[in-house]
């Protein structure tokens, strides 16, 4: 087993077992290099790649949120991995739409009120009402609004996939809403189909709820398509996240 791989498997095997929690400090890398008998540039290197996986944070200075902290944001590891996919063209406009449809939908359809934040998704509602919010503020506030609803599913990796799916395609998503003539229009009717579908999730009506999921996802998708078609930029591998 290869350096990195023998502190990768000891930071696993120590979360499974319960002797590592999130928020836990880690060792020091001379504590670490001791302990599983290896140098310490071995584990300097896998805490560079554990922390852009979004596993640990590293601080300098003193103080308890300094030192090397578990802190297990999965997203960012999906996000880096989804951006290579962007990046490669192996992933384009319509696998988006798919992935999210099926996403969306699986949510939806199993939805509880019982565990749905509509506290949260109702501020994200009312921030969004704004008319005279940027676009560039309207689509973040719009992406997390989806993610927020999904949670009401209680299952934690749809909602992780959603939030990572959000963070790789926000310059896309971005591009294709400025190429939209009529953004003004299209907002508005986004707001009032936000707030359809949060109606049906918070009352518990899980197929009104995925029909409407599935009538705005489609209805942007279709839109932004013409548009990014229209100006040209719809290579780009990402769909809209309204």
């Amino acid at each position: 087993m290869k350096a990195h791989e023998v502190v990768m498997a000891w930071v696993t095997d120590e979360l499974a077992s319960g002797r590592l929690h999130v928020g836990d400090h880690l060792p020091s890398e001379r504590t670490l290099a001791e302990t599983l008998g290896i140098s310490r540039s071995s584990v300097r290197e896998t805490m560079r790649v554990l922390e852009s996986l979004g596993t640990i944070r590293t601080s300098t200075g003193s103080g308890p949120r300094s030192g090397t902290i578990i802190t297990a944001a999965p997203e960012q590891a999906l996000t880096l991995a989804l951006n290579l996919q962007l990046a490669t063209r192996q992933v384009d406009h319509h696998h988006i739409f798919e992935t999210r449809l099926l996403l969306e939908t699986w949510a939806a359809e199993h939805s509880d009120p019982a565990f749905g934040d509509w506290e949260s998704a109702e501020r994200l509602l009312d921030f969004m009402d704004d008319e005279l919010l940027p676009v560039e503020d309207f689509l973040p506030l719009d992406a997390e609004f989806h993610v927020v609803l999904s949670r009401a599913a209680d299952n934690p990796l749809i909602s992780t996939l959603m939030d990572a799916l959000r963070l790789s395609i926000a310059d896309h998503t971005l591009a294709l809403a400025h190429a939209i003539p009529e953004w003004a229009t299209t907002s508005r009717r986004l707001r009032r189909e936000h707030r359809d579908i949060f109606t049906a999730l918070r009352e518990g009506d899980r197929e009104v709820a995925a029909e409407r999921i599935q009538a705005h996802i489609r209805g942007y998708y279709f839109e932004t398509s013409a548009a990014g078609e229209a100006a040209g930029n719809l290579g780009a591998p990402a769909t809209g996240a309204e």
